[in-house]
């Protein structure tokens, strides 16, 4: 039994030293701030309930640092980006960005973002009517040449 808990602790202990890359680029060439004017009080819903899995600018918890939670919010995050990304935006295509606010349009909608599994520890992230009123509204106006 001993050797049992004994490997359960070193292999813990090993996983540790695993670590994926974190989301922190600062770089904002392609930010959708570039090619348009947010308003304030959109830009804080995406900073508050958007950005840390829609951006390169991840605020990381003091539970990322812990593995395997560490690789799942990794994936998170990646996932998370691959279907938008507002530090990418001005580098999208017409078609990519077409997509990408219908896609947003649907998710408003059905208030089926921030996920709820992000919602249980980001409590501040949770919108409410008026907010996903006001994205919506926002992304409404956005042209897809922008």
């Amino acid at each position: 039994m001993k050797k049992v808990l004994f490997g359960i602790l070193a292999l813990i202990i090993l996983i540790q030293f695993i670590r994926p890359e974190k989301n922190t680029s600062n770089d904002e060439t392609y930010g959708i701030s570039t090619v348009m004017q947010i308003p304030n009080n959109v830009n804080e819903i995406i900073k508050t309930s958007c950005a840390d899995c829609h951006s390169n600018t991840t605020v990381y918890p003091w539970y990322s640092e812990v593995a395997p939670v560490s690789w799942f919010l990794a994936q998170h995050v990646n996932e998370g980006k691959e279907h938008l990304n507002f530090s990418e935006w001005a580098a999208y295509n017409k078609d990519q960005k077409n997509h990408i606010l219908k896609d947003i349009k649907k998710e408003l909608k059905k208030q089926g973002m921030p996920l709820e599994s992000y919602l249980w520890i980001h409590n501040d992230a949770k919108m409410t009517e008026a907010q996903y009123e006001t994205l919506l509204n926002w992304v409404n106006t956005i042209p897809s040449e922008y």
